[in-house]
């Protein structure tokens, strides 16, 4: 069962420590500021007095552009720019290219409380930086019953009713040389509008659990190269118990999709019955779908051979 959708936070110092900031001002506060926004914004507007759509909670980044336009106002007109840009209180400043900062930007800092910081790199490398790190450390998340491993490359996500065998087949997965990523909860993060990672909470990070023996740690038992932190979710696999029956798909030619977080991930049925390598077919499934995606589909190559021997 999925939980609700929650919406991360990541602590500025963090960040700070992450990007080796330096620390131009910071409150006393500091190690209990808290980062909402994905999104940065470069201040330019409202340094212009336009403050319409102004985020507060947003990491505010001042490169050379905004420091070139205040360079060159009039001295009170700066100060007033600045006081009415920093009176609403953003989150954080970061001064990039090691620009120094004006002395009443610095002085504002201290009068309303807002960390002031500055980078080294150019305002475009940290704009990039900084973006790809919150999208990822923010990013909505749900927590899945399941099993996540990588075969051949492929993030690939187990799903199935408790006992029918995820733990055991990521097992013998591991054992032919792939790696584990989580086991029994993953956590599932929307990093970008096309873009699910999955990855293991903290407190069962590299475990497994096997009915009748209890927990393992994959990582003593298999070595490091058995287990990865996170990988992005690129094919859901569903388990399920053999029914009799039951038309089950031959050919490949049906084309499953299974929504997480509104995004759309292909998604297959194993039915599981005893004898069967489940190991083995999720190798070639995993295979199978990297060959999709890299533009060959194999059941329809084969159904077009079908109709070329009908013709004749």
């Amino acid at each position: 069962m999925d939980t609700a959708v929650t919406q991360r936070t990541v602590l500025l110092s963090k960040i700070i420590r992450d990007f080796n900031l330096e620390t131009i001002y910071a409150p006393e506060n500091i190690e209990e500021i808290m980062l909402t926004r994905a999104e940065i914004h470069r201040p330019g507007l409202p340094l212009t007095g336009f403050f319409d759509y102004f985020d507060p909670l947003r990491m505010q980044i001042i490169g050379l552009s905004e420091s070139i336009y205040l360079e060159k106002l009039d001295p009170q007109v700066r100060r007033q720019r600045i006081y009415d840009f920093m009176e609403r209180r953003p989150v954080c400043i970061v001064i990039a290219r090691d620009i120094e900062p004006f002395a009443e930007m610095l002085d504002l800092a201290k009068k309303f409380g807002i960390p002031l910081l500055k980078t080294k790199i150019s305002t475009n490398s940290f704009v990039s930086n900084i973006i790809s790190t919150l999208n990822v450390e923010l990013a909505p998340t749900i927590t899945r019953h399941g099993v996540l491993v990588e075969v051949y490359g492929e993030g690939v996500l187990i799903l199935g009713d408790s006992g029918i065998g995820k733990s055991e087949t990521a097992i013998e997965l591991i054992k032919r040389g792939h790696r584990l990523i989580a086991d029994d909860a993953v956590e599932i993060s929307k990093v970008s509008e096309k873009t699910l990672v999955g990855r293991a909470p903290a407190i069962i990070r590299h475990y497994s659990e096997l009915r009748g023996i209890g927990l393992i740690d994959v990582r003593r038992i298999f070595g490091m190269g058995a287990v990865k932190e996170s990988e992005k979710i690129q094919l859901v696999i569903n388990l399920e118990r053999w029914i009799d029956g039951k038309a089950y798909d031959r050919m490949g030619l049906e084309t499953e999709k299974m929504s997480i977080l509104g995004i759309e991930i292909p998604a297959i049925t194993i039915p599981v019955s005893p004898g069967r390598n489940l190991s083995v077919v999720l190798e070639i499934a995993a295979m199978n779908s990297r060959l999709k995606r890299m533009g060959y589909n194999t059941a329809e190559e084969f159904n077009k051979r079908l109709e070329k021997l009908y013709k004749h």
